[in-house]
Order: C-alpha cells, then structure tokens, then sequence
C-alpha cells in the first residue's frame, strides 16, 4: 500500500512540475517521466497491454515528436507568425465549410456503431482483443504514430528549406 502511495505522489508531482515549467524542452521530459510512472501504475494494475501502449506512444514516440521538434524550430516574430495565418488562411478557407457539411451529414444520418466494451477477462489472447473485440483503440494507436511520423517529416523538410 504505501508503494502505491508514494508512485501516485511521484506521478503528482512530475505531473505538477511538467505543468508549471517555464521551459518547453522540461516540460516535455516531465511529460515523459508522467508517462513513465503511469505505466508502471499500469503494469501495478495487472493491465501490461495497456502499460505496453503507453511505454511505446506516449513515452517513446511522442516525447522524441515533442522534444525533436522543440530542438529543431525557431521563434517566430509577430510579422512571420501572421504571413503564416495569412498564408493558411488563403490555402485552407474550404476546410471549415467541410467540417460542417460532414457534420451535418453524420447528425442528419442514422448511424448505429456498436461502441460496447467487452466483458472483463474474457479473451486472453492479445491478438483476437485487438483485431476483434477493440478495432477502434487500434484504429486510434495507428492514427497517432501516423501522425507522429508525418509531422516529424514536415518538420524535418522544413528544416531543410532553410
């Protein structure tokens, strides 16, 4: 008991100091260091899938998203940063208008998803929970490492450019 305790005072504090920092870079590496604890609050909790995840994506592919675009960009003065919103402005006007069509449309639609979470310790094979019983929770990790690595990539040509 009092081992729980003392992970949950860390995990509050690390959260707390990755919160109120003045420094992007240390905040991103208290980030990390939460995530760190988490998961192993995680493997605590008998849940090592779930732990696995968050020790992959959370604190190894985003904190290097995080701290490697931190290194690698450079302030922006107030005349850049509003060229840019110009310059976004003009290239993505339609964007908005999508969003709320494809909105309307999915209101308007009588879509039924079955979003219903599977009994507790039924399955005990990884592979048939996440290609069967949790589609979408895999859907979300592809999503998010996806993103990840495009950002990176845009990142890294624009640090080539200049």
């Amino acid at each position: 008991m009092i081992v729980e305790i003392i992970i949950l005072s860390v995990l509050m504090l690390a959260a707390l100091w990755t919160v109120m920092t003045r420094s992007i870079l240390r905040s991103a590496i208290g980030l990390a260091f939460v995530s760190v604890m988490l998961t192993y609050i995680m493997f605590r909790l008998s849940s090592p899938i779930a732990a696995v995840f968050e020790l992959s994506v959370c604190t190894g592919l985003i904190s290097v998203v995080f701290i490697s675009t931190i290194t690698l960009t450079f302030p922006l003065s107030k005349e850049e940063v509003l060229q840019h919103m110009k310059e976004r402005l003009s290239r993505f006007w339609y964007l908005p208008l999508i969003l709320i069509l494809v909105g309307l449309a999915f209101s308007l639609a009588q879509v039924k998803l079955n979003l219903t979470l599977p009994p507790p310790e039924v399955e005990q094979d990884v592979r048939n929970v996440l290609w069967k019983l949790r589609p979408f929770d895999l859907a979300g990790q592809v999503i998010m490492l996806l993103t990840g690595v495009y950002g990176v990539l845009i990142l890294f040509r624009q640090v080539r450019k200049k």
